[in-house]
């Protein structure tokens, strides 16, 4: 990694001096390549493989009843995964306003996406390890990935402001977006060229994921350099804060403020809910695929695929739906769309792989679209002058509450040992997120925030 200066940055977040167009533009070049390294561990590990290999070795280790005892607290082996997902955010909770304040009080954002990248892709580049019945290590593993990924995206975000102009913002974003949707693509196709030739490579099946697994953490270390090398830090003025206490301080005063927009709080309050739910049926597909409906692990790759690929085109054609119709109305139409995709997952019949790509195709469609409509809507209920901490409380809703679904997917499982009884239980997140969204009068909260009111929203 080259030694960089420090550069100062202008009452717009922007950098000055040496930050001219042309730096900045190699900056948001390397930024983007950070949603290129570790996009490959949500959609290889998170979405694909992890789950139901970790299942089966825990299900390896379970005693007559299929359980497993970590700490001794006896948990049904297929919770075992949801239940390590949960841990996880919970964990990232805890971490992230520690990390942000030590980022906005030193300045050093570097330092500290570089430590969390790299203990994440280290963690899940130890997932080649997961053989036998080593269920504590995996679960182990994954909460400290989960975690490390999320708090990294939390620093890697904060760079947008100071590396984009607002006229420029959303056109870096969406290309940091489309980067991490090329690479999980990319890998995907590699993924499942290994993992259908296993045979033919000399490796057997539990070898071919655990090296999928782990090749997603090389592949997040190794392009995690790029953004190391282009990304410069800032000065800052010290206030003599410690991070602890100012990253808690932080977050209480930003959700104090929002008392003062009730309908601001309302919309994020609907949002944390049924993001929650999209979170979950996300990362507990293809549990419910391999361990419910019987699919191989070639069906599920391929399903994600379809995903990746339609999240981009459902992502602008609700773009379209929602110049017509607004916003609000869009969402709360793939709402309906995600709760009729659940009910149809319920019923869905076992060992037939063309239902479950159609239903793949459904959640691809809404996937992307409901996702970025979600942001900008809130973009206009921020008061001006507020956007960063704002969008941190919204950052926290997005990547660092979604505890609750997996905890209830898991629960339900436990509970009834049936996955398809755990999967229908998501439907509350979505009713209920409904039932908020619907209520919040977003024309009146963009004007109580002190914003114009678009014509359609």
């Amino acid at each position: 990694m080259s030694a960089e200066t420090t550069d100062s940055a202008g009452p717009t977040g922007l950098t000055t001096g040496s930050a001219d167009a042309a730096s900045r533009r190699r900056e948001q070049r390397g930024w983007y390549f950070y949603d290129f390294a570790c996009s490959v561990y949500s959609t290889s590990v998170l979405t694909v493989f992890l789950g139901p290999y970790l299942t089966s070795v825990a299900k390896a280790a379970a005693d007559t009843d299929g359980f497993v005892h970590p700490l001794g607290i006896p948990v049904r082996a297929g919770s075992l995964f949801a239940y390590a997902v949960s841990v996880s955010v919970v964990v990232a909770v805890i971490v992230m306003p520690i990390v942000g304040a030590a980022a906005d009080r030193t300045g050093r954002k570097k330092p500290l996406l570089a430590a969390a990248a790299y203990v994440g892709a280290a963690a899940t580049t130890g997932m080649f390890f997961l053989d036998g019945q080593r269920y504590l290590l995996g679960a182990f593993l994954l909460i400290v990935a989960n975690a490390s990924v999320s708090v990294s995206m939390v620093l890697y975000n904060a760079y947008l402001p100071q590396i984009a102009g607002p006229d420029e913002r959303d056109a870096v974003s969406s290309r940091g977006w489309a980067f991490g949707y090329t690479s999980g693509a990319f890998v995907l196709i590699l993924n499942l060229v290994l993992y259908t030739g296993h045979d033919s490579f000399g490796l057997s099946e539990s070898d071919a994921v655990r090296i999928c697994l782990a090749s997603a953490g090389v592949w997040w270390g190794a392009f995690t350099l790029v953004p190391l090398r282009r990304l410069r830090d800032r000065r800052v003025t010290p206030d003599g804060e410690g991070a602890v206490g100012s990253g808690w301080r932080q977050l209480m005063a930003t959700l104090r403020d929002m008392r003062s927009h009730p309908l601001t709080l309302s919309f994020l309050l609907a949002y944390l809910v049924y993001n929650d739910g999209v979170q979950t049926v996300i990362s507990q597909a293809s549990v419910y695929g391999s361990e419910e409906l019987g699919l191989d692990q070639t069906t599920l790759i391929t399903a994600v695929l379809l995903v990746q690929v339609l999240a981009v085109a459902g992502a602008l054609g609700m773009g379209r739906l929602a110049r017509v119709y607004g916003a609000k109305r869009t969402i709360l139409g793939s709402l309906v769309v995600w709760t009729l995709i659940l009910v149809a997952g319920y019923f869905l019949p076992s060992e037939a792989p063309v239902f479950f790509y159609v239903l793949a195709s459904a959640i691809g469609l809404v996937l992307g679209g409901s996702q970025a409509l979600s942001r900008s809507l809130f973009s206009h209920l921020v008061p001006h002058g507020k956007e960063a901490e704002y969008f941190s409380a919204y950052e926290m809703s997005d990547r660092g509450l979604s505890w609750l679904g997996p905890l209830v997917f898991g629960l339900a499982y436990q509970l009834t040992g049936s996955y398809r009884d755990a999967i229908i239980s998501l439907v509350i997140f979505f009713v209920v997120g409904s039932v908020l969204l619907a209520r919040v009068p977003v024309r009146q909260a963009v004007a109580a925030a002190g914003n114009p009111v678009p014509k359609r929203i």
